[in-house]
């Protein structure tokens, strides 16, 4: 059965070590986590909700200093991510292991997860690059930093991130342009200027952990994203016991926004396999 999203919605916020997380409920059964990429929030999975299994509870995580969670005031890293991660499972008192769904960001914190004893029942990480960003990207960030933190969102910061996370051909199309506007338009420019040094600028290599991740996994790829392409999740895939990879067409970061049928295919028919 598909069309999640037609299930109720209720609105949790958890205390964590990084402040309290805003988190959309949807549906019942095996606990799943939807976490985004940066920059967004969780409304970029709405779409691909309504393709994915009923007999799922959805939870829909803004992370730390975005979307409608508390304001990151301090430097963090994906490591402290991953740790909050575990306090919202503890606030939500789930004790089972979880599917993890990680976008970009979401994934990088679900390799983290996935190397944690009983944390995890399954990882899929989506557009998740496991290297730090490229000297280029970093420099560019570096110079952007500043305008983001005094002026939010806005000018060449907007075309920067709009760029970077979805193709030319979805940028086009004003829908999703708006999902990711309005994501970036809830946090304060200060939390997001945070949340860019923590999550992006702090990114670590995790190759050498990946070996260690014992979980079943399933690595999504885009066709245009250059840091993370089919060849760098097959590269992820084989340092990873048992691990998937699969390519999805016509999208850039935001591969669940812009293509969420493809996606949701993937998903519905990983999660199937590993029923017990």
């Amino acid at each position: 059965m598909t069309a999640a999203s037609s299930a109720p919605e209720q609105i949790s916020a958890v205390p964590t070590r990084l402040g309290t997380l805003h988190v959309r409920v949807i549906g019942e059964g095996r606990p799943c986590v939807l976490w985004p990429s940066m920059f967004v929030d969780s409304h970029t999975w709405d779409q691909l909700l309504g393709h994915l299994a009923e007999d799922r509870r959805y939870l829909l995580v803004d992370g730390p200093g975005l979307g409608l969670s508390e304001p990151l005031r301090r430097e963090s890293n994906i490591d402290e991510a991953a740790d909050a991660a575990t306090d919202l499972l503890d606030g939500l008192a789930i004790a089972e292991p979880v599917d993890w769904v990680g976008n970009a960001f979401g994934g990088h914190v679900g390799f983290k997860l996935a190397i944690r004893r009983g944390v995890l029942r399954s990882l899929v990480a989506i557009s998740a690059p496991t290297e730090p960003i490229a000297p280029a990207l970093r420099r560019r960030i570096v110079m952007l930093r500043p305008l983001l933190r005094a002026f939010g969102p806005v000018g060449p910061v907007r075309g920067a991130i709009l760029d970077a996370m979805l193709t030319e051909r979805s940028q086009g199309d004003p829908a999703l342009c708006r999902v990711v506007l309005d994501s970036l338009a809830r946090p304060d420019r200060a939390s997001l200027s945070a949340a860019l040094e923590s999550f992006i600028l702090n990114r670590a290599d995790v190759n050498h952990e990946l070996s260690d991740i014992a979980v079943p996994s399933l690595f999504i790829a885009s066709d245009d994203r250059g840091d993370w392409s089919p060849e760098d999740a097959a590269a992820a895939a084989a340092r990873t016991k048992g691990a998937r990879v699969e390519t999805v067409g016509g999208a850039r970061t935001l591969v669940p926004l812009e293509q969420p049928e493809a996606v949701a295919a993937l998903l519905n028919g990983f999660w199937d396999s590993l029923r017990d």
